[in-house]
């Protein structure tokens, strides 16, 4: 089945293919200048740190919903093991299997396609079995350090969790920043609360997943007027799901990554933050969100902190 005109007409709108050159690999991470840098350290203030990942383990969030994604398996490869003889330092190693998207991520750009396209106009099937990605890989992302701005759509809207049928809006969006009493510009990067988070530091992965609030396929058009340069949640899969539109599944990821070539960050834990800028009566402070730089994969866990 073909992605109905409506989609096309929002790609349309927010497409930015070319707008940094067609050799471009980076999208919206190009509006983070180093004056936007500048200005996001001067929001800390008292210098209090934040962490915005959920831990990784093998009881994580991951319930089977999206395939061949895993928790993380952890191995003990040595232990105490004196490798250079008896009397010798001891050391213990250990090994990961996982999902790069397991847990707290980032998607690459390359995670979503469609029609056969990647950002930038490139074809899809320059991603690869053995290669992977061979543009616009999460390593192309590189260092990314930014203002962060946190839209409480939750409490914006007087609930500490959105129900699950809830498709977060352009209206909550704005709504949100009244609230907060903040202004999203350009470089900066967004996190949206929906409170779904909760679910899972529960225990109830499957409910995390299914259903869930999130994102509209109405809200990409406001994040590309206000050039907004990467967006995270605290959701397994980002956008409403089911979706908002029957049988179209996953448009939002297809109008971030592919269209406006934007990074989309999932399954981040926003409660503590939520908390500390209700004390503190401000939204927007200094994040650190660099991802692993793995070559040619389509997403990597990140561990973001938010400093105030």
């Amino acid at each position: 089945m073909s992605l109905p005109a409506a989609f096309h007409e929002i790609a349309e709108r927010v497409n930015n293919w070319g707008r940094w050159g067609e050799e471009d690999e980076r999208g919206t991470l190009n509006l983070i200048t180093d004056a936007v840098v500048r200005e996001a350290a001067a929001t800390v203030r008292t210098g209090r740190r934040i962490p915005l990942a959920l831990p990784l383990q093998q009881d994580g969030v991951q319930s089977g919903l999206i395939p061949g994604r895993v928790n993380p398996l952890h191995t003990m490869v040595q232990i105490n093991q004196e490798i250079f003889g008896p009397g010798t330092v001891a050391t213990s190693d250990d090994a990961v299997t996982m999902g790069l998207q397991a847990a707290t991520h980032w998607d690459a750009l390359t995670h979503a396609s469609h029609s056969g396209k990647i950002y930038n106009g490139r074809p899809a099937d320059t991603i690869t079995a053995h290669a992977g990605a061979r543009f616009s890989s999460i390593a192309a992302v590189g260092h990314l350090v930014s203002r962060g701005v946190l839209l409480d759509v939750a409490r914006a809207r007087g609930v500490d969790r959105l129900p699950g049928d809830h498709a977060v809006t352009p209206e909550d969006l704005s709504a949100a920043e009244e609230f907060g009493g903040v202004r999203v510009r350009a470089g900066d990067i967004v996190l949206v609360r929906t409170g779904q988070v909760q679910v899972a530091l529960a225990g109830d992965r499957h409910a995390y997943g299914y259903p869930s609030p999130g994102l509209s396929v109405r809200t990409p058009e406001w994040f590309h007027a206000r050039d907004v340069a990467a967006v995270a949640n605290d959701t397994l899969t980002f956008e409403i799901f089911p979706p908002e539109i029957e049988d179209l599944w996953m448009p939002v990821h297809a109008l971030h990554l592919v269209e406006m070539g934007m990074l989309q960050g999932q399954n981040w834990n926003l409660e503590a933050l939520s908390t500390a800028c209700a004390e503190e009566g401000r939204r927007a402070f200094l994040l650190t969100a660099t991802p692993e730089p793995f070559t040619g994969a389509t997403g990597s866990p990140v561990a973001p902190v938010a400093v105030l």
